[in-house]
């Protein structure tokens, strides 16, 4: 799959063996911003202390108003061998944390498998975080069948007009509905222990926009219909203009409140009721 890249849907057929990069603009090693507890993410997964974070660098999409993009368009972070990576698992589970996050994963998942075989044998054994974007292909999350606990994918956008817009992905609607099933078919609704702690399962996240353009009310009937009423879903409210957001009249304002209750209220009325309606990101990082 790396000779002729296709580990996501853009199968832009570089031969990453041998140095080359595609839209990703990674070659032959998972590259690391930052990793350390996370107690920002929602709920279920931070508990105590903390979601054991690992932020991977680079993405398959270009959202054009990423919060992240020092890391997901600048490329801000360090080559990583795989040992390296491994021995940030195992310190994530030493400190405690209750799972492995591994953040817009979805241009490594080699690397991270690599990584995994190494510290499952020295002890790893967290439940481990698949959080992406959404633009996934079919036979990678193939390869994640019964490695992967819980599936934590975007649901960006409901038209494919606007994806190819905010997000450089036209086909990006099909390809993450297609996604979000077999991630469902795999590890189910979204299971927690006695302690609240989330074990296995689907959360998906649905950034709310400025105008509509995330496109709402199709994504929770989707999530209801097609998926499962007891899908959980992260109705987030954190939207503000960055990057090229600026750019775009659309964008160029924050959410407002009329909006994002607007949002929440659609996801009722579809009949999801398991909603984390907000989270303000709070980062402990340890960079190398």
């Amino acid at each position: 799959m790396l000779e002729e890249c296709r580990l996501c849907p853009r199968r832009c057929g570089a031969n990453r063996l041998a140095g080359e990069s595609g839209q990703c603009q990674v070659t032959t090693q998972a590259i690391v911003s930052s990793y350390g507890p996370h107690f920002g993410e929602e709920a279920p997964l931070v508990g105590r202390h903390g979601s054991g974070t690992i932020f991977f660098t680079y993405c398959n999409l270009h959202c054009a108003f990423c919060q992240n993009y020092t890391i997901s368009q600048l490329g801000e972070g360090s080559p990583v061998e795989k040992e390296t990576l491994a021995a940030m698992m195992l310190s994530l589970q030493e400190r405690g944390c209750h799972n492995i996050n591994l953040v817009s994963p979805t241009h490594v998942v080699p690397y991270i498998l690599e990584a995994l075989e190494l510290a499952a044998a020295k002890g790893l054994n967290l439940p481990l975080v698949y959080n992406s974007g959404g633009y996934d292909a079919i036979e990678t999350l193939e390869l994640l069948d019964g490695v992967v606990d819980i599936y934590m994918p975007d649901m960006k956008y409901s038209d494919e007009k606007i994806a190819e817009e905010l997000s450089g992905v036209k086909d990006y609607p099909g390809v993450n509905r297609a996604a979000v099933r077999e991630m469902h078919r795999q590890v189910g609704d979204l299971t927690s222990d006695e302690q609240g702690i989330a074990k296995r399962g689907l959360l998906v996240r649905h950034l709310v926009l400025p105008e509509g353009l995330a496109g709402t009310e199709e994504v929770v009937s989707f999530l209801a219909k097609d998926v499962s009423a007891d899908t959980y879903l992260n109705v987030m409210a954190q939207y503000h203009p960055c990057y090229k957001a600026f750019d775009i009249p659309r964008l160029a304002r924050r959410l407002q409140g009329q909006e994002f209750s607007d949002a929440v209220d659609l996801a009722h009325r579809q009949g999801l009721h398991r909603l984390d309606k907000e989270q303000v990101p709070q980062l402990l990082k340890v960079r190398f």
